[in-house]
């Protein structure tokens, strides 16, 4: 990966407390999302756009929002355009990168643990974030309608098809044919 970032929207950690708990919105421009495209291997990005409210908890910073995203991926069988809409919540917590803590200073983690990344303990970038939460979300093996047809045209067996337990009865019926010849 690139030292590029195509979708850069840093924010200071020194800042936080000027934020308060204002809700902010972010969005990729055309050439941001053009970017995306190539790095994400998308046939379209039509929007992507983020509201997102800041908090620290000493070197670690919360962030909760919400993202969304109009876009469309290959289909994995036919190469054809697949659209997929993204409309996700998301909690992000962001801890320094030497993973040391302050002292007296505890990460805890819990049931509805939330994703995190490492920041250098100045600066995290939200559009990176915003963007790596959005490739999560995506439909990891897109599908056109069409999919079916073309693989059964290719010769490509479906799962029941290719069960060890298909092949097994179709030895049996291969079996029945010998006996009855």
């Amino acid at each position: 990966m690139s030292d590029m970032i195509e979708f850069s929207r840093p924010v200071r950690a020194d800042q936080l407390g000027k934020l308060g708990d204002s809700l902010v919105t972010i969005s990729a421009d055309e050439g941001e999302r053009a970017a995306l495209m190539r790095r994400f291997a998308l046939l379209a990005l039509d929007r992507l756009e983020a509201d997102y409210r800041l908090s620290a908890e000493g070197s670690t910073i919360l962030a909760r929002g919400r993202v969304r995203a109009a876009l469309a991926q290959p289909c994995v069988a036919t190469g054809l355009p697949v659209p997929e809409t993204i409309d996700t919540d998301f909690l992000l917590r962001f801890v320094p990168e030497s993973g040391d803590l302050p002292e007296g200073e505890e990460l805890e983690l819990d049931a509805e643990d939330c994703d995190t990344i490492g920041y250098d303990g100045n600066v995290i970038d939200m559009g990176e974030a915003v963007a790596e939460t959005v490739a999560l979300a995506m439909e990891p093996y897109p599908r056109a309608p069409e999919a079916d047809s073309y693989l059964r045209e290719a010769g490509v067996l479906t799962e029941d098809q290719a069960s060890p337990f298909a092949a097994l009865l179709a030895m049996a019926k291969d079996e029945k044919g010998k006996k009855k010849g």
